[in-house]
């Protein structure tokens, strides 16, 4: 018999949460990062290595693949699990974002939105219904409603109507998503930096049943101080039995704010981004590999992660590998930061089980403010 898909919270210490999610694919402990696979692949790492580190669920982007090989020829070789190899939870987001990062590509109407392809100019259209339908060719374990990902900044009257599209949107999502064991489908709320709206939006999410509640719209410039206040004013809103996921999140401070205010779910390209630009993340917060302050050193990039990078290669050789442009600089320093990343929440998950998450971040912001040590 097929798990149904349900979410447990386990433990709280103030908003934060820790709880589990089951589904037809695997169970995700929460808080989880999802590593990014937008193209059915995440970048500079094999799905074994990703799982290596600890990550349970990755994301996959339904404009990416609709576009390149398909849906239909997805589903006809298996569903996107067999074909990346990942059997886990994998999470598609609708396209939503696309409608914002793509404005100059689409026409934007009540009905959906059309787009001109990015690679080739062909024109696509995904409507409502479209979304849902190719999510569930891909086998997505979690199907995100179609909406409008609100730009930044924008007037508060643009932003009410951008976020009632997006409801309109939503409704049109869950009566076309099909039921099955095990799988969800999240709701998105919008409404920019606007409290009242995003009252409004969680509102008018909460009668149309989506197993989860995605906060998104926020990330897109807004700065971390404001996307913080919108979530702590998002939180006395958000059904307390279901999971949140906030959509684009982000540095590793980011992902202890937005736990810190009840948040169980993000995704984020930094992590594979930063590994192939030559970024690295730390407890005592993000060095450059490329700097020249790295040339002779012989340790590690942090002797307290379990990385292959960290247990086997010295801060010298990973500059050398990026300065020379290797590819092995950028497998390597995405592997570290994928698992800082997972290491970042299961110590999350962990300090929250014994009501110490106020300690914990404690903790990090003085790693952050010690800086990096220099080179012996």
């Amino acid at each position: 018999m097929t798990t149904p898909f349900s979410f447990d919270v386990l433990a709280t210490d103030g908003a934060a949460r820790r709880g589990r999610i089951h589904t037809a694919h695997g169970t995700i402990e929460t808080p989880a990062f999802m590593p990014v696979g937008t193209a059915a692949t995440v970048k500079a790492m094999m799905p074994e290595s990703v799982r290596s580190t600890g990550a349970e669920i990755i994301l996959g982007n339904t404009y990416h693949l609709m576009i390149r090989p398909s849906a239909q020829r997805i589903h006809d070789l298996g569903g996107l699990h067999r074909f990346m190899n990942w059997p886990g939870p994998i999470l598609t987001d609708s396209g939503g974002y696309q409608v914002m990062s793509l404005a100059d590509l689409r026409k934007l109407t009540e009905d959906g939105v059309t787009f001109r392809s990015h690679i080739d100019g062909s024109k696509h259209r995904l409507t409502p219904e479209d979304s849902m339908d190719i999510q569930r060719l891909l086998d997505a374990t979690i199907t995100m409603a179609l909406d409008e990902c609100t730009p930044y900044p924008i007037d508060k009257a643009g932003a009410h109507n951008s976020m009632q599209l997006s409801m309109r949107w939503a409704k049109r999502s869950r009566d076309a998503w099909v039921e099955r064991p095990g799988y969800g489908v999240y709701g998105i709320a919008q409404g920019s930096v606007f409290a009242d709206l995003r009252e409004e939006s969680i509102k008018a999410l909460a009668p149309m049943d989506f197993h989860g509640i995605a906060i998104g719209g926020l990330a897109v410039g807004e700065g971390r101080d404001l996307m913080f206040d919108t979530l702590d004013a998002c939180e006395p809103f958000l059904p307390a039995e279901k999971p949140r996921y906030l959509m684009g999140v982000g540095k590793p401070l980011d992902l202890i704010g937005g736990v810190k205010r009840g948040i169980d779910q993000f995704d984020c390209v930094l992590p594979t981004r930063s590994g192939r630009t030559g970024q690295a993340f730390t407890w005592r917060g993000p060095i450059n590999m490329r700097n020249a302050r790295h040339k002779d050193d012989p340790r590690p990039i942090d002797e307290s992660c379990s990385c292959p990078a960290c247990r086997n290669y010295s801060r010298a050789y990973i500059r050398h590998l990026h300065r020379a442009d290797e590819m092995l600089g950028a497998m390597l320093l995405t592997w570290h930061n994928i698992q800082h990343y997972q290491d970042l929440m299961a110590r999350m998950r962990s300090a929250i089980e014994a009501g110490a998450f106020a300690d914990f971040e404690a903790g990090v912001l003085a790693g952050y403010a010690q800086g990096d040590i220099d080179p012996r």
